[in-house]
């Protein structure tokens, strides 16, 4: 066991991560969207969905507990304890932005990039046209040179 450990064990982290999704409403009330609806217009003030990151989980521990990334790294085995618990973070993070970007909450393209999420697609062309047909053609590429005068 590491001496400086700040969560001593894996259900400690557990209730730090409980803690930060509650922040995330929280911090809702600070990214707000205006919107007025109904006939007459009423303003009405909605809070944002705040979504989970890695980042503003180290954010949040770092402010109230101290530095987590150690627990995540497990660099030099102090954490193995812990990787059980660090995986299930990060999965949930990941899921909470996958949904998230499915359903609209938010950025689609930013939500495919953090999770590495992308569409390969592959096109090949041929072209064949009458013209060319029999003909062999020796392509010269002018790399700038010019061929009769010669420097020495």
């Amino acid at each position: 066991m590491h001496p400086t450990r700040i969560f001593k064990t894996p259900e400690e982290l557990l209730k730090a991560w409980n803690e930060y999704k509650e922040n995330l409403s929280i911090q809702s009330k600070e990214w707000v969207k205006i919107q007025y609806v109904g006939k007459d217009g009423q303003k009405v003030i909605d809070g944002q969905k705040v979504p989970m990151t890695y980042e503003g989980f180290k954010r949040f521990c770092y402010a109230d507990y101290g530095e987590v990334k150690h627990y995540f790294d497990n660099k030099e085995g102090y954490y193995a304890d812990f990787g059980e618990v660090c995986s299930r973070i990060k999965e949930e993070i990941r899921e909470n932005q996958i949904i998230g970007g499915l359903l609209g909450f938010y950025n689609a393209s930013i939500t495919q990039r953090l999770n590495s999420l992308v569409e390969k697609n592959e096109t090949n062309v041929k072209v064949e046209h009458e013209i060319f047909k029999g003909l062999e053609i020796d392509v010269h590429q002018d790399n700038g040179t010019d061929k009769d005068s010669t420097t020495e």
